[in-house]
């Protein structure tokens, strides 16, 4: 239902968030805010103003959302992975191009098992929303065309090779998560790609994104940060992998080897480590604690180690704070985080963009869920791409760090359907 309302016509942009089974559909903007390098603006109707970036962005940014006329609002949006730069020494390495992108909608409909409640702003857009969710749901057959995953070019490993001497070599970088892009070579259905997807898929959380030209649709196997209205937050790393979805004994025994593997238990429990001494910088003195060390989960065509971490926001954090402290996610980064930010500047091609950065739900009683942006299809400047990464330690070895971005893309690269071309009308007759 919430793809029917994406694909119905009535929103020039949207964004689609699942958590915990509950999903809920953002269509078009009474306001937003945009953050960059150059700062912050703010749209709410016609009314705009900006503001040159001060020195806690992501704080400013809550400040300029809490401003939005509108009672019980919620925002949805995008947080791409260079906002993290803008807490560095090095803030140009952010680039020009946005930052993050947040919108209050002008329609908003929150599924919930078998009841939906929806909200718009003008009469019209409701009647038209309600009509679409009283029709009946069907399935449209899909006919999905699986992208090749390999790595023709050879250029992953030399670059796993390359942060495996860096490391070794006695620098303080412990550990590093290195990524590869993989081009799709036709346009992609987004819509028809987030459903059939989903379908094959165990996320932690999902979603469907359309905002100003960027499109993504993604099964995040993790979040990296949730923070509820009265204060509690979580931070759920994952890091360890093997493969998954071969049958029950196979299954099986990867687990077993993955929980047996001191390299998938060194990486996993640093970043546990890391993780907790990063929430502790915004948290209650002692209230910050981990919990389920070390499961599996199942996340699409991968098992992961999991580890929850738990805490307190202290009496003088925000929903922001616990954000900054946490991003971007040590999965998606590394151990420390500014000399891994240095190596992916200078092994990997370009920035990442909105590729290991977040989708955000951001309440106006200070929640926020924030998922961390994996498993996923992009597009961009007439661009589609997939993209994977893996954690590379002391002990890596570049070809299983290759087969591994092998088996998180099988997570997304399966199921991705193409556009279907646009038939051009037949010429009218002439007299």
């Amino acid at each position: 239902m919430a793809a029917r309302l994406a694909e119905s016509g009535l929103f020039d942009q949207y964004v689609v968030y699942e958590r915990e089974g509950d999903f809920r559909f953002a269509g078009g903007a009474l306001g937003e805010v945009v953050a960059g390098r150059s700062g912050v603006r703010r749209r709410w109707l016609a009314e705009e103003t900006a503001a040159p970036l001060g020195p806690h962005p992501l704080r400013q940014v809550g400040e300029e959302l809490a401003k939005a006329p509108a009672e019980g609002w919620t925002a949805y949006g995008w947080m791409a992975f260079e906002f993290s730069h803008l807490h560095t020494d090095h803030p140009e390495r952010a680039g020009d191009a946005d930052l993050l992108h947040l919108v209050v909608p002008h329609t908003e409909v929150r599924f919930r098992q078998e009841t939906a409640e929806v909200r718009s702003a003008d009469q019209e857009t409701l009647d038209a929303v309600l009509e679409l969710l009283a029709k009946p749901v069907t399935r449209t057959p899909v006919d999905p065309r699986p992208i090749e995953v390999a790595d023709p070019s050879g250029r992953y490993p030399e670059m796993v090779a390359r942060a495996v001497e860096e490391i070794r070599s006695g620098t303080d970088l412990q550990k590093v998560i290195l990524s590869r892009p993989v081009p799709v070579p036709f346009p992609v259905d987004f819509v028809a790609t987030y459903v059939h997807g989903r379908t094959h898929n165990t996320p932690a959380r999902s979603f469907l994104l359309h905002l100003a030209g960027r499109r993504v649709a993604g099964f995040s196997p993790e979040t990296v940060a949730e923070v509820s209205a009265d204060g509690e937050v979580v931070t759920q790393p994952l890091a360890g992998t093997r493969a998954r979805g071969f049958g029950g004994a196979e299954d099986e025994r990867l687990r077993a080897e993955l929980l047996a593997d001191p390299k998938e238990i060194s990486e996993h429990v640093l970043s546990v480590k890391l993780a907790e001494e990063e929430m502790a910088t915004v948290c209650r003195p002692g209230s910050v604690s981990v919990r389920d060390l070390l499961s599996v989960r199942q996340r699409g065509s991968v098992q992961h180690l999991g580890s929850s971490v738990h805490g307190l926001l202290a009496d003088d954090a925000t929903a922001w704070d616990a954000l900054r402290a946490v991003f971007p996610a040590v999965t998606a980064s590394g151990i420390p985080k500014l000399p891994a930010y240095d190596c992916i500047t200078r092994l990997e091609e370009g920035h990442r963009g909105i590729y290991s950065g977040a989708v955000l739900q951001v309440e106006s009683d200070g929640a926020l869920d924030a998922a961390l942006v994996l498993r996923s299809v992009f597009e961009e400047d007439g661009r589609t791409w997939l993209r994977a990464g893996a954690g590379i330690l002391a002990g890596s070895t570049p070809a299983r760090e290759l087969e591994e971005t092998c088996e998180k893309l099988r997570s997304v690269a399966p199921y991705v359907v193409p556009a279907q071309p646009v038939t051009p009308a037949a010429p009218a007759d002439r007299d």
